[in-house]
């Protein structure tokens, strides 16, 4: 696959992953409680914090998805905290019987998020983007 090539794959991830992160954890929780919602029953703040947090994330990778390269270190946090995230997740998920299908759920999604990113993200950034703004246009 060519550099352009991962570019727009990771822009179309990077859409998809912003959109679910905005829209989808609410209603995986209802459609798949013991995968997605970690305190079932009532109200949970706990619920509405995290969908706060991963709305906000969600609309900042819809917004990096318009130019990756210019928001490589957002998406290297999206990796990097999904997989700290995740592998918490795992951990409680293993160690409390009742909260195992979260290892299937939440933790797995945000693990595979967080590869799909890493393996698209360019580890640096094309030549040209690292020359400054005012040079390149005088260049023109």
């Amino acid at each position: 696959m060519t550099e352009t090539d991962r570019i727009k794959v990771l822009r179309i991830a990077l859409l998809l992953v912003g959109l679910t992160f905005t829209f989808g954890i609410w209603p995986l929780g209802i459609v798949w409680p013991s995968g997605w919602v970690w305190h079932e029953g009532g109200r949970s703040e706990y619920l509405e914090m995290i969908l706060g947090i991963y709305a906000t994330l969600g609309v900042f990778l819809m917004i990096a998805s318009r130019d990756p390269i210019a928001h490589r270190s957002l998406i290297w946090f999206a990796v990097w905290s999904s997989i700290v995230h995740g592998v918490i997740m795992a951990a409680q998920s293993l160690a409390a019987p009742q909260h195992i299908g979260h290892l299937w759920g939440d933790a797995a999604a945000l693990i595979a998020v967080a590869i799909v990113l890493a393996v698209l993200t360019p580890r640096q950034a094309p030549a040209t983007s690292r020359i400054p703004a005012s040079t390149r246009q005088s260049a023109a």
